[in-house]
């Protein structure tokens, strides 16, 4: 089924709810149905229909407000405990009834409303968890299974009132509802508590302090349901919507009345028509659980037009064959067979199909428009149906006519769905240039992939439309279609101005069947300008399999090609068409991608990776040496499909160093490499590096299964938290000591290595318990609130996932004191200590500090700075201060110190500049020329600043000049060129210069205003 670990596990969780609810609902509606039927009257249904709809606004205003004032989770346990007590009333009065030989027949009225609105809250409440609790795709994978799950209790439930209800009355059939809804209530609040109440913490937070933000007056205009109807009104297509949604319930609940009217007058005997409801509803139940397991695949092929098109065809089927046998011994059959097959399509298919209309609507108001076009058609459909009803209840129709009646509405609902259907297409159209990202898609779930359809017939008449996106949006969906009739059309757009609408031509096109010509007509793309037009029609040629030889001519030439995609695509196309003619050119193709480098590097690995050429594994190795971090990813991503474990050492060797693109890269290709990465992968899991350690369970927990991850990863997880105490002791040992430059360098490596820690631990956790869960959580844990943090570790003190990592992980969290640790350790032993510790950083810091104590004058003796004299130098100028340890090394690795004499210029204004400069010792002078020749000081620079750190990058003009002054001065130099190799590199080195140049450009202007 496609089910993942965390799938599985929430699964059996959450299918009892499903099952035990589904059970509890049917059981419910049967019985109720029954008793109202037989003791207070069938003709009555509409009446209360129609009270049903009155007051059905009033219910959703209640629950609105019990939302807004409780919490998500608790709002759920506090709706379900409403709905369990309702039924728990009701099956008490029916039982003291029953026991007690009484009856009150206005009793079964309020009997009636309270039960349908379990029926109604209870349906709303299962679905709404599901989705709260799981990510929309693996919402994807488990509805089906929950589906089945609800499904199943509805056979269940169906059997047991069949034989309940002859056995022990339908008050007992009622009263088990509850019952098992107690059963389905346990697991419900278990998955609450473990998966929806750290979901939560912030909007719970929000809920109790929120203060009603004031609408501006468009806001307010649009939030009302008057200009929603106007908007409903002016647009045909949302009028045809509302229409089909309100007059498919109509006639649903028309033929309802109809089955329990005719079966009412077929069993007059309670129990019996009780066992009979029963009976249905497991044929209902049962035909819903055969129609899921195609539903899927209708939905793909039919598209919700053409399947609401169906059920309203079959609703019309339905109400035929109702209205031709209803006085005949068949009647009860065609009636009851309808009803539940009404039942079924319009709740378990129609109504998800119905959402498609509100995808074309801007997103801003889609939901306005759903709840308004909801409230009404639901009223609409209920208060039609019941009007009609009444026409039996008054006596003015007998059923036979009633049901012709139905069946000129059914007729009806069919006009609707087909010009719906028809106004899609236009509808599309308008709304193509605000939401056109999106609509492809939902065009190609609503219209389906029907071939030569009518209307996608219509959408030719696109092809030629003014505005590009909505001509690209018409190949899209004719490109779903995969239907070659449509290529004489598209090959007419060959000559097409715009490359993306090229590109669109090509994706549109399938040469299944065509024509040498055509071909040839086809071909005329591989000489486009554009390489990605090119690329894209070697992709579209290669899958001309009929004209094998023909297609081999053509992408053969490609093989010269001067962009490496087009050669990509060339040589993956030969190999797609098995030309084994070929395969020598292609490896020269190879050959040339790998050896050029650059952006034919990247191209060749991903060309090696994606037909999985093994011979060329050493080469690809060779890669990871590259300087191009382009080159890295691609040659990671490649040995991870080649599954070249022997490449493990060496990549996890990188980690320490890799920026995040390649750093994914890795982890990924780990990944890829699956069950023959888990030998050496374990070997490397107590690797005392906290970085590669990091990368190695994080690995380990995307390949482990749920199992081992409790039994293997997490226990080991636990261990190396509580052992990276002692790491944490050093800064405040070299405080302590009077070291303070070394302690903050010290404190701020730490800081690192605990986060590498951390984000190993929460990666497991996130596999034991939900990703979306962890990272709540993780955001709630860190939120300046100091209750909400409190919250969070509150919900992790319950032991979530793995009880001994949640300790371990919420000890660390915590951040006990530093204090607390040094008791009974001194200082320099801990140094001494220190220097054999695995981290590089750590070791140096110890090492610098036990000789700067063993000679305290050497700092001044000392004419250059060394290393880690750079680094805590580095983390103390403003422009650096946000760089990880690893990072300020990198730069320390290129900088050079430089002493500059009296009146020496760093800068001069107008004169490119080609390096940075940062101030150890001394003053710089800024200055600039004013409009009549003089120079004006801008401001004086000392120790710990930068100067030309805006022009370095790119060798511009500087804009001021810098003069040395007062006396000579001590600077770390940093070559512009090698600093913007390095920030190609490592990113987050530019970005974190970026936001201290910003800084610096902002204190300049207010010095330049304060002098003007």
């Amino acid at each position: 089924m496609g089910l993942r670990t965390e799938d599985s596990r929430k699964l059996w969780m959450m299918l009892p709810i499903f099952y035990f609810s589904g059970i509890a609902e049917s059981l419910n509606y049967t019985a109720f149905m029954a008793l109202f039927n037989q003791r207070f009257g069938v003709q009555y249904l509409p009446y209360i229909y129609m009270v049903e709809a009155a007051i059905m606004p009033l219910e959703g205003w209640l629950l609105a407000k019990l939302a807004n004032r409780l919490p998500k989770a608790k709002m759920m346990t506090t709706l379900y405990l409403i709905m369990m007590g309702l039924l728990f009333l009701n099956g008490v009065v029916l039982l003291g009834f029953k026991l007690g030989g009484l009856d009150y027949r206005y009793y079964y009225p309020i009997l009636f409303l309270t039960s349908n609105f379990v029926v109604r809250q209870l349906t709303l409440l299962l679905w709404s968890t599901a989705f709260d609790l799981c990510p929309t795709q693996q919402a994807k994978r488990l509805m089906p299974v929950f589906i089945a799950a609800t499904t199943t209790g509805g056979i269940t439930a169906g059997l047991l009132a069949h034989q309940l209800g002859k056995l022990l009355g339908t008050e007992a059939v009622y009263a088990l509802a509850p019952i098992l809804m107690v059963f389905g209530f346990v697991f419900f609040r278990r998955a609450l508590m473990r998966y929806l109440v750290p979901l939560t913490l912030k909007e719970d937070k929000r809920l109790t302090r929120a203060q009603p933000v004031p609408l501006t007056g468009e806001e307010e205009k649009q939030q009302t349901s008057g200009y929603y109807a106007k908007q409903m009104l002016r647009s045909p297509f949302l009028l045809c919507a509302v229409a089909l949604m309100t007059l498919m319930p109509a006639v649903y609940f028309m033929m309802e009345y109809q089955y329990f009217t005719a079966a009412e007058y077929k069993f007059s005997n309670e129990g019996d028509l009780t066992s009979f409801y029963g009976l249905i509803t497991a044929i209902q139940f049962t035909f819903c659980l055969l129609l899921q397991t195609v539903s899927t695949r209708l939905m793909n092929w039919l598209g919700a037009s053409n399947i609401l098109l169906g059920i309203t065809v079959i609703f019309f089927g339905g109400f035929g064959l109702t209205a031709l046998f209803m006085n005949q011994s068949l009647g009860l059959v065609m009636v009851s067979g309808s009803y539940a097959v009404f039942y079924i399509l319009l709740y378990y298919i129609a109504e998800p199909c119905y959402q498609l209309f509100f995808k074309m609507m801007p997103i801003s108001k889609r939901d306005g428009y759903r709840y308004f076009a909801q409230g009404v058609a639901a009223s609409g459909g209920i208060l039609i149906g019941s009007f009609f009803s009444m026409l039996y209840s008054f006596g003015l129709l007998q059923l036979s006519p009633l049901a012709w009646l139905g069946v000129v509405i059914a007729g009806i609902l069919v006009v609707v769905a087909w010009f719906g259907r028809n106004l899609y297409i236009r509808e599309l159209v308008k709304s193509v240039q605000s939401l056109h990202g999106d609509l492809s898609e939902i065009a190609g779930s609503f219209i389906g992939g029907i071939r030569s359809s009518k209307a996608l017939s219509a959408i030719l008449a696109y092809l030629k439309h003014p505005n590009d996106y909505v001509r690209e949006l018409a190949l899209e969906i004719i490109g779903k279609a995969k239907d070659s009739a449509f290529l004489p059309h598209l090959i007419q757009m060959i000559g097409e101005e715009s490359s993306r609408i090229r590109i669109a031509v090509l994706r549109a096109m399938n040469l299944q069947g065509a024509t040498i010509q055509d071909l040839v007509q086809v071909a005329s793309f591989l000489e486009d300008e554009d390489p990605e037009v090119r690329a894209e029609c070697v992709k579209l040629i290669s899958k001309a399999t009929h004209l094998r030889s023909q297609s081999h001519f053509f992408i053969r030439v490609k093989l010269l090609d001067t962009h490496p995609k087009v050669v990509h695509e060339g040589v993956k196309a030969l190999y797609a068409l098995e030309s084994e003619e070929s395969y020598a050119a292609c490896d020269e193709a190879i050959i040339k991608m790998l050896d050029t480098g650059g952006e034919w590097a990247v191209y060749g690995c991903h060309t090696v990776a994606d037909l999985k050429l093994n011979t060329y594994t050493d080469w690809v190795v060779s890669l990871l040496d590259e300087e191009r971090p382009a080159v890295k990813v691609a040659a990671a991503h490649c040995i991870g499909k080649l599954q070249h474990v022997e490449s493990i050492p060496m990549m996890l060797g990188m980690v320490s160093m890799a920026d995040q693109e390649l750093l994914k890269a890795i982890l990924q290709a780990f990944v890829d490499m699956g069950d023959k990465a888990l030998p050496i992968l374990l070997e490397y899991s107590h690797h005392p590096n906290p970085f590669i350690w990091n990368a190695v369970v994080t690995t380990l927990a995307e390949l482990l299964d749920e199992s081992r991850l409790h039994s293997l990863l997490a226990p080991q997880c636990a261990e190396r938290l509580q052992a990276s105490t002692q790491e944490r002791v050093l800064p405040a040992a070299l405080e302590k000591l009077g070291l303070t430059g070394l302690a903050e360098l010290a404190k701020e490596r730490c800081g690192e290595l605990h986060e590498a820690l951390i984000d190993g631990a929460w990666a497991v956790m996130a596999k034991l318990v939900d990703e979306r869960i962890i990272m709540t959580l993780r955001e709630a844990i860190q939120d300046e609130n100091i209750e909400l943090r409190e919250n969070g570790l509150e919900v992790l003190a319950e032991g979530l996932g793995d009880r001994k990592l949640a300790y371990a992980l919420l000890d660390q969290l915590k951040q006990q004191g530093v204090t607390d640790v040094m008791e009974g350790l001194q200082p320099l032993e801990l140094l001494q200590e220190a220097t054999t510790w695995s981290d590089s950083w750590l070791k140096d810091i110890s090492i610098y500090a036990l000789s700067a104590l063993e000679r305290a004058d050497m700092k001044e003796e000392r004419k250059f700075l060394t290393m880690l004299d750079k680094v805590i130098f580095l983390k103390q100028v403003n422009l650096f201060a946000d760089l990880s340890v690893d990072e300020l090394g990198l730069i320390a690795g290129i900088a050079t110190e430089e002493v500059h004499e009296d009146l020496t210029y760093l800068l001069r204004r107008g004169e490119s500049n080609a390096a940075m400069y940062l101030l150890i010792e001394g003053h710089v002078e800024l200055s600039n020329e004013t409009g009549v020749g003089e120079t004006s000081t801008i401001g004086v620079l000392g120790p710990k600043q930068a100067v030309g750190e805006t022009t370095a990058l790119d060798g511009s003009p500087s804009s001021v000049t810098a003069q040395v002054i007062f006396d000579e001065v001590r600077v770390l130099t940093l070559q512009g060129e090698s600093l913007s190799r390095l920030v190609r590199l490592y990113p987050e080195i530019g970005i974190g210069m970026l936001h201290a140049s910003s800084a610096r450009v902002r204190l300049l202007e207010n010095m330049l205003l304060k002098m003007s």
